[in-house]
């Protein structure tokens, strides 16, 4: 019953978080629309018990790519100046309430339905003390592959650069013929 709310909930999370990256006008919202179905994504993976997947999906993808997503956006100035009144966003307020009145209920359901939230029974799994994976995978990651994530990481790096010298606007016709002129 707990697997399946939780499927549920997390699946209406991603849907609605894709459905904003494509919908969303602001590129800065269609970002932080893709952090919000990147967590459903993570969700999903811990309710799976792939805990390492779901934190490789929160710290590398959520925490790092989107970042540097933001990061670029802001830098580039794509994003649009918007009308912060308080009589442009009524709406949201409400909307906050009933997610809020909503969270509070699934909540209340969810400690009314587990009896018995810890069992003491051994995980069908096995053990979960054992580390060989995770070494295994390291021992991969900085052997075998050590020069293609190097160069993951240059590439990123890269784009940055690249978005900075991009960005980079003078301000007027005087300051690029006064840079022009230093330069010569």
């Amino acid at each position: 019953m707990v697997d399946t709310v939780v499927f549920i909930v997390a699946a209406a999370i991603c849907l609605t978080g894709a459905l904003g990256v494509i919908l969303a006008r602001n590129p800065v919202h269609s970002a932080l629309m893709l952090v919000m179905t990147l967590f459903g994504i993570a969700v999903q993976f811990v309710a799976q018990e792939a805990h390492f997947l779901a934190a490789v999906q929160v710290i590398v993808y959520a925490g790092a790519i989107v970042v540097l997503f933001l990061f670029v956006i802001m830098l580039l100035g794509v994003d649009r100046a918007q009308n912060l009144e308080l009589s442009v966003l009524p709406v949201q307020k409400w909307a906050a309430l009933v997610f809020a009145g909503g969270s509070c209920a699934v909540l209340a359901l969810l400690v009314i339905v587990v009896k018995e939230p810890v069992t003491g029974a051994e995980a069908m799994g096995g053990s979960a003390t054992g580390d060989e994976n995770v070494r295994l995978l390291a021992r991969s990651l900085f052997s075998d592959y050590v020069y293609a994530f190097e160069l993951t990481s240059l590439l990123l790096v890269i784009a940055v650069i690249g978005a900075v010298v991009l960005a980079r606007k003078p301000k007027n016709m005087s300051d690029v013929v006064t840079e022009e002129g230093s330069e010569a």
